[in-house]
C-alpha cells in the first residue's frame, strides 16, 4: 500500500504528463529551445531580483575582475598565471612548470577534475550556474547590455518579430557593435594568459609584424560574438560535455535546484491567503515566474533536467511570488530528491565521502611532489651514433649530451660528479651556468681507466650538483671494449 508521499509524487507526475502547455508531448521529448516545427525557439528570460541573484552578481563580477586583473599581477617579475605553450613554460600562482613537470601538471589537472566531479555529485551543476565563463559572460555582461539596449524581455521579443525597418536596423547595429567590442576585449583578456600582458602590449605596438596573430584574434572574436549574439544557451544544452557528465553523476542524494512537489501540488491559481484546506490546491499558483526567468527555458517543476544549470533564478522568482501571496518561501530551493520526498535534511552520502578521500589523497600527493621537486632538472643521454673512444693512457671515454632546465628565478651553476665509480666526468667548457627560467645544453665526457672496466656495458651513477648541493642523480650506460 503506497504512502501519502508516494501518492503525491504520482499525482505530480500525472499532472506533468497531462500539462496542456506541452501539446501532449512530454517535456523530455524535446528541448525548450526548439519549437514543435523544429525551428529555433529564441529565449528572452527575465532578470529576477533576490538574494541568490545578488550573490551571483557579486561572484560573477569578482570573477570578471580577476579575469582582467590576474595577468597584471606579477610575482618576481612574472605574471601570476601564464600558459606559454610556444615556449613550453607554465606559471601557476607564481610556481614555474616546465615540460619536465608534466606529471605534476597532470596531478593538478586530475585534482581539478575530481574537485568538479565531487561538487557535481554533491551539488549538481553548480559550476555551470555560478563559475562557468559561458554563464558569467552571458548573464552578467551580454544579457544586461541587451536589456539596456533592447528593453524588457517583451520588448526584445517584439523587436525580434518586427520587420527590418530603420528602428530595428539601428538597434541591431548598435547592439552588435557593442557585443563585438566586448567579445574583442574578452578574447584579448584571455590571450594575456597565453602570452603575458607585457608581450601583448609590445605586439600591439608593432601590429604590422604580427598580421597572422591579428587575424587569429579577430577569428576568435567573431566566434565569441556568434556565441553570445545567437548561439547562447545552446552551448549549455547541446555543446557542453559537462552537462552530459552531470546526468551520470547526480543521484537522489545530490543537492540541486528542486521544486517541492509535496508542498506545491496540485498547482493552480488561487486567492491570496488561500490554503490547501480551503482551495484544495498546493502552494504553487502556476504563475510561470520560474519559467520566465530560466536562461535555458525549462520548467523546474518537471523535476531535475539536463538543461538546468543551477543558476538559482527560479528560486528568487518563486520566493518573490510567495511573498506576494503570503506563503512561505522555499517552494523552489536547493535540495535533494531524498530531502523533498522524506522532508528532512540528509547526511553526507558515501559517494561524497569516497570522492573527498580520493581528492584529499591526490592533493596531498600533488603538494608533496611540488614541494620536493628539484629546482634544476638535468637530462644526460648518449650522443647518438657514438660508441667509445680509447686514449693512449689506457683509458676509455664516452660522450654524452646534457640538457639543463633552471626552474627558478635565479642563476644556477651546475656541476657533475661520479657517485661510486672511479674516473672523471667533465663538462665541455667547464661548469654550466644556467640563467633564470632558461635552458641550456652541453657535452659531457666520462673517462674511466681500462683496468676498472669489467664488462662491456654497465651503469654509471652521476650526481648533479647545483650551488654546491646535490639536487638530483641520474644513470647512464657506459660502453667499454670488453
Amino acid at each position: 500500500m503506497g504512502t501519502s508521499k508516494d501518492n503525491n509524487l504520482h499525482k505530480h507526475r500525472e499532472h506533468i504528463a497531462h500539462d496542456p502547455n506541452y501539446d501532449d508531448i512530454s517535456y523530455r521529448d524535446r528541448i525548450s529551445t526548439v519549437k514543435l516545427d523544429g525551428s529555433r525557439n529564441f529565449l528572452f528570460p527575465k532578470i529576477p531580483k533576490g538574494v541568490f541573484i545578488n550573490w551571483r552578481n557579486i561572484f560573477g563580477i569578482t570573477l570578471l575582475f580577476l579575469l582582467f586583473a590576474f595577468p597584471l599581477i606579477k610575482i618576481n617579475g612574472d605574471p601570476i598565471i601564464l600558459i606559454n605553450v610556444l615556449d613550453r613554460q607554465f606559471i601557476i600562482f607564481g610556481v614555474i612548470f616546465w615540460p619536465q613537470d608534466t606529471f605534476v601538471l597532470l596531478l593538478l589537472m586530475l585534482s581539478f577534475i575530481i574537485f568538479i566531479v565531487l561538487f557535481t555529485v554533491t551539488y549538481g551543476r553548480i559550476w555551470c550556474g555560478w563559475a562557468c565563463p559561458q554563464t558569467v559572460f552571458l548573464e552578467i555582461i551580454f544579457r544586461r547590455i541587451e536589456k539596456w539596449i533592447d528593453g524588457t524581455p517583451n520588448q526584445q521579443r517584439k523587436l525580434a518579430e518586427m520587420p527590418w525597418n530603420s528602428k530595428k536596423i539601428s538597434k541591431r547595429l548598435f547592439k552588435w557593435t557593442v557585443f563585438y567590442f566586448i567579445s574583442f576585449a574578452l578574447v584579448n583578456a584571455m590571450l594575456w594568459y597565453f602570452m603575458s600582458f607585457d608581450k601583448w602590449l609590445r605586439y600591439a605596438g608593432e601590429m604590422e609584424n604580427h598580421i597572422p596573430g591579428i587575424v587569429l584574434i579577430f577569428i576568435f572574436t567573431t566566434i565569441f560574438f556568434g556565441i553570445y549574439t545567437w548561439f547562447r544557451e545552446q552551448i549549455c544544452i547541446i555543446a557542453c560535455p559537462y552537462g552530459r557528465m552531470q546526468s551520470v553523476l547526480i543521484d537522489r542524494s545530490t543537492i540541486v535546484i528542486s521544486y517541492d512537489y509535496l508542498r506545491g501540488e496540485p498547482r493552480g491559481h488561487q486567492k491570496k491567503g488561500a490554503t490547501r484546506e480551503t482551495s484544495g490546491k498546493g502552494d504553487c499558483i502556476d504563475c510561470h515566474a520560474c519559467v520566465d526567468v530560466c536562461p535555458t527555458g525549462i520548467d523546474i517543476r518537471n523535476g531535475t533536467q539536463l538543461e538546468c544549470v543551477n543558476c538559482t533564478a527560479c528560486i528568487d522568482a518563486c520566493d518573490t511570488v510567495m511573498d506576494r501571496v503570503g506563503k512561505p518561501k522555499g517552494l523552489i530551493k536547493y535540495a535533494s530528491e531524498n530531502e523533498i520526498a522524506e522532508g528532512k535534511k540528509q547526511k553526507m552520502s558515501k559517494r561524497t565521502i569516497a570522492y573527498s578521500i580520493v581528492l584529499f589523497g591526490i592533493m596531498t600527493f600533488f603538494v608533496t611532489i611540488l614541494v620536493t621537486r628539484a629546482d634544476v632538472d638535468a637530462t644526460i643521454q648518449r650522443v647518438p651514433g657514438t660508441l667509445f673512444q680509447k686514449s693512449t693512457n689506457d683509458s676509455i671515454s664516452n660522450i654524452y649530451n646534457i640538457k639543463v632546465v633552471n626552474k627558478t628565478r635565479r642563476e644556477q651553476i651546475v656541476t657533475l660528479k661520479l657517485k661510486s665509480s672511479k674516473g672523471s666526468i667533465t663538462i665541455a667548457g667547464g661548469p654550466l651556468t644556467v640563467l633564470p627560467k632558461a635552458r641550456t645544453k652541453s657535452i659531457v665526457i666520462v673517462k674511466l681507466a681500462e683496468k676498472d672496466i669489467k664488462t662491456k656495458n654497465f651503469i654509471l651513477d652521476i650526481d648533479i650538483i647545483s650551488d654546491g648541493k646535490s639536487i638530483d642523480d641520474t644513470k647512464v650506460t657506459f660502453i667499454g671494449d670488453k
